[in-house]
């Protein structure tokens, strides 16, 4: 074996073995941030109600759809960007950080997961859709805050 591919094979062996230990560092590093953000975070980690945004908020808001793309062609809230939940932090390139974020799935659920992630990546500005798609089209669409707030008919 020559010298220089001996030297090859010991720095390769030297990074095999330091790989798990770099993975140990990253999980570490990962875990303090979760561990911080959950420390501060406000009271419902960003929730919001259909009905806390007046019609005419929704035209300022950079809205995410994180189902999947069939679900997306089925319906969606007219506006937004359909994104998976699991492409959030792939693609948190295109999500402003100078404008509010809404983030829905069908439930609220995987939608959570995704906007928890954005915010430990440093995006203060996401909202996640308390109830998801299901919830909005419930509760009027667009018009959720003007039915909130009408008078009751009786």
């Amino acid at each position: 074996m020559t010298l220089t591919r001996l030297t090859a094979t010991v720095l390769a062996s030297a990074a095999l073995l330091a790989a798990p230990m770099a993975h140990a560092d990253n999980k570490a590093i990962a875990t303090d941030e979760m561990e911080a953000y959950l420390e501060f975070v406000d009271y419902g980690g960003g929730v919001i109600f259909a009905e806390q945004i007046p019609k005419e908020e929704w035209a300022k808001i950079f809205v995410i759809d994180a189902r999947d793309a069939g679900q997306f062609a089925k319906g969606h809230i007219p506006g937004a960007v359909n994104m998976d939940w699991r492409q959030v932090l792939a693609k948190r390139n295109t999500i402003p950080k100078d404008k509010s974020v809404l983030i829905y799935c069908n439930t609220g659920s995987l939608s959570a997961q995704a906007g928890f992630a954005l915010r430990v990546a440093g995006w203060e500005n996401v909202r996640i859709l308390q109830g998801g798609m299901e919830e909005w089209k419930a509760k009027g669409g667009f018009d959720a805050a003007a039915k909130a707030t009408a008078p009751a008919k009786h």
